[in-house]
């Protein structure tokens, strides 16, 4: 690893007393054994436990380590982003500071990055302890994800990952609020190679995202990056008013215009019922028409930029 290239490692915190001593000794001890030229950088997300006092404590006694103090928990989309705002590195890795991502993986991620690549990302291939909800629930996450947007994004690729000093530099002119960082990152493009690995079991504590919250994180992403859903009720609408509209036309005719000569029996509460369909057609197609509109406005409000210069002569 050349001397030259600083790489950040930023770790999100909440509530991870028990975990920042040994899992800061386990990074000191991969950088020294691999040569890497780092900087650490805490973001503490509002703890109410002692975590900030250990970061602290880190802080005194390693030059290399930095942190940042959120005024209250923002969630890990935020913290990220406030990290990768304040580092310096030449790259940077962000990773959870309870030590459920293998280190030696991130010695894969900066080879990749020193061979050419702008983003190396961590696809987690088995998770030691995950439940059978988690487990499905991210298969079937990524697969409806992958329907609605037009960025493919790799099954089970977590924020375990690296990303090159212009992908930070471009992520960093992004302002929309509501924020799925791997999204983003995908959205941005740029040359991006993928690691397997297995993650570990946690140590210590529980995982701040339980399903409430992984279930937010997931309509966010589905709301964030498209508005196929909108569309998708609109063209159920239109398929509504033309089967209604096509049955009801046919129903009346033959029973009034032919006096019921096929003996359907039709009766005026059927005909309604038809009726109403045909009208709710309408208002769902209506609201794929606004759906239009509404995508123009998501983009416009999102600001993101027209084009993202790769590299240029």
């Amino acid at each position: 690893m050349s001397k030259n290239k600083l790489i950040s490692i930023i770790l999100p915190v909440y509530n991870e007393a028990n975990n920042l001593r040994w899992h800061y000794d386990l990074i000191t001890n991969f950088v020294s054994s691999h040569n890497i030229f780092y900087e650490i950088l805490y973001i503490d997300d509002g703890s109410t436990d002692k975590s900030l006092e250990i970061i602290k404590e880190i802080i005194k006694e390693d030059p290399s380590a930095r942190y940042i103090s959120l005024s209250r928990n923002f969630g890990k989309e935020a913290a990220i982003s406030a990290g990768l705002s304040k580092c310096k590195g030449d790259a940077a890795i962000f990773m959870d500071s309870d030590g459920q991502f293998p280190l030696n993986v991130a010695q894969i991620f900066i080879d990749k990055w020193l061979e050419g690549y702008d983003v190396v990302v961590g696809v987690r291939q088995n998770n030691k302890g995950e439940g059978f909800i988690k487990h499905y629930g991210s298969t079937i996450f990524y697969k409806i994800l992958n329907i609605l947007t037009n960025d493919k994004t790799v099954p089970c690729s977590t924020d375990y990952r690296l990303i090159d000093r212009k992908v930070i530099d471009e992520f960093n002119k992004l302002t929309e609020r509501t924020r799925i960082t791997r999204g983003l990152i995908d959205w941005l493009g740029f040359k991006r190679e993928y690691v397997n690995f297995d993650a570990n079991v946690r140590k210590s504590g529980k995982a701040s995202y339980g399903y409430r919250k992984l279930l937010k994180l997931a309509i966010d992403a589905f709301v964030s990056n498209s508005t196929k859903p909108l569309k998708i009720v609109g063209v159920i609408g239109v398929v509504v008013t033309l089967l209604s509209g096509l049955t009801g036309s046919v129903l009346i005719i033959e029973t009034y215009a032919f006096h019921d000569t096929l003996n359907l029996a039709v009766t005026g509460s059927a005909i309604l019922a038809i009726f109403l369909g045909f009208l709710i057609g309408i208002v769902l197609s209506c609201q794929g028409l606004l759906a239009l509109y509404i995508e123009s406005i998501h983009n416009e409000t999102q600001n993101r930029p027209l084009y993202i210069i790769a590299d240029e002569n």
